[in-house]
């Protein structure tokens, strides 16, 4: 497995595939093919840097914050206590998040999708990014805080896209994430769609909701919503009892087989995985093999649902936190190949993370 050649293979299906779903809307169009010359630019550092022994994976995932607004059953960052109410006083300024995203351009890092907490919530943060407008910032909100101030934020920095999470039809929603939720991110959808900007929605996948985020009647719904990308995310078990959330394996096999078919029969949006296609990849992508993690502290992590961290990035660099003594063990020590439950392998895995992590303290 020539990990730089699929991981960049997977950015240009992305980047084509959105070219096709903008098609009509000349500001998205002019937006993606200006993005798409950034990307080639982009790949052509990462494999500059793989000839000379180092690896750049393409995408970053940054929480911004670790504040949120909501409360969202089975909510993995509150049962870890990496989420909180209020904004903690220690997290990355914005201008060391800009230094962050800086060092990820110099490095050829095309995708740095923004997560929190609610993202929303650090707007210092959002305005230091949108200076950056060869890198693409999906940002995976809640949906609750888009009103005008951010639709004319995000209207005139397209770099920046809306990523609305949603469970499902309104009962489903509403049953995770709060009453009324499901009223508020639909109608911020039809807001962003009535003035000709786009965005995806995020869907996290349980067996209770599998046969409906994937029928014709959900994308239908979204499609006239204006959505153009949609990112199933499995659900990562957080307790013993919230277990049989988690899709089986016969469950994955039909996720993969759906979006396939999905990208071949709906080719006016875009249709990611997470994890997706793990195996087809020679397992995990954290860890730095695809992307890797950088928490609100600074704390460089192999992935969200792993919060475990021996560098920090406010105190070396981007290019020497992928280096980290943690990254390498996971990289080398077989465990991203391992066969897991729900959408993460080294979440179901922490006691033997936790072991590599302190062998290379």
């Amino acid at each position: 497995m020539n990990i730089q050649r699929y991981m960049t293979h997977g950015v240009v299906r992305v980047v084509t595939d959105s070219l096709r779903a903008t098609a009509g809307n000349e500001r998205e169009s002019a937006f993606m093919r200006s993005f798409a010359k950034a990307s080639r630019t982009a790949s052509k550092k990462r494999y500059t840097a793989e000839r000379s022994g180092e690896h750049i994976p393409p995408f970053l995932i940054a929480s911004i914050t670790s504040a949120c607004n909501l409360h969202c059953a089975g909510c993995y960052s509150r049962s870890n206590n990496a989420c909180c109410d209020a904004q903690p006083v220690d997290q990355l300024t914005a201008s060391e998040w800009e230094r962050v995203f800086s060092e990820a351009e110099e490095l050829g890092i095309s995708f740095i999708l923004l997560a929190g907490g609610e993202p929303m919530m650090r707007f210092d943060v959002l305005q230091e990014a949108a200076k950056h407008s060869d890198i693409l910032f999906p940002i995976f909100t809640n949906g609750t805080f888009l009103h005008e101030k951010y639709l004319d934020f995000f209207d005139e920095h397209r770099n920046l896209m809306p990523i609305i999470s949603i469970e499902g039809d309104e009962a489903v929603t509403d049953a995770r994430r709060g009453d009324g939720v499901y009223k508020k991110v639909t109608q911020a959808m039809r807001s962003i769609r009535d003035r000709g900007m786009i965005f995806g929605a995020s869907v996290t996948v349980t067996t209770e909701n599998i046969d409906e985020v994937y029928s014709a009647a959900f994308l239908d719904s979204l499609c006239d919503l204006g959505c153009k990308a949609v990112i199933y995310v499995e659900y990562v078990p957080v307790t013993e009892e919230s277990r049989h959330l988690a899709p089986t394996e016969a469950e994955q096999k039909w996720m993969r087989k759906a979006v396939r078919r999905l990208r071949l029969t709906r080719r006016n949006m875009v249709f990611i995985s997470f994890p997706g296609d793990e195996k087809s990849s020679g397992g995990c992508v954290a860890a730095g093999r695809g992307f890797f993690h950088i928490n609100s502290h600074g704390g460089a992590e192999p992935c969200p649902f792993s919060p475990y961290s021996d560098v920090s990035v406010r105190d070396t660099s981007l290019r020497e936190a992928l280096r980290s003594p943690l990254f390498r063990a996971l990289q080398t020590e077989g465990l991203l190949k391992d066969d897991h439950i729900g959408g993460c392998t080294l979440y179901m895995h922490k006691d033997r993370v936790e072991a590599i992590l302190n062998a290379t303290k």
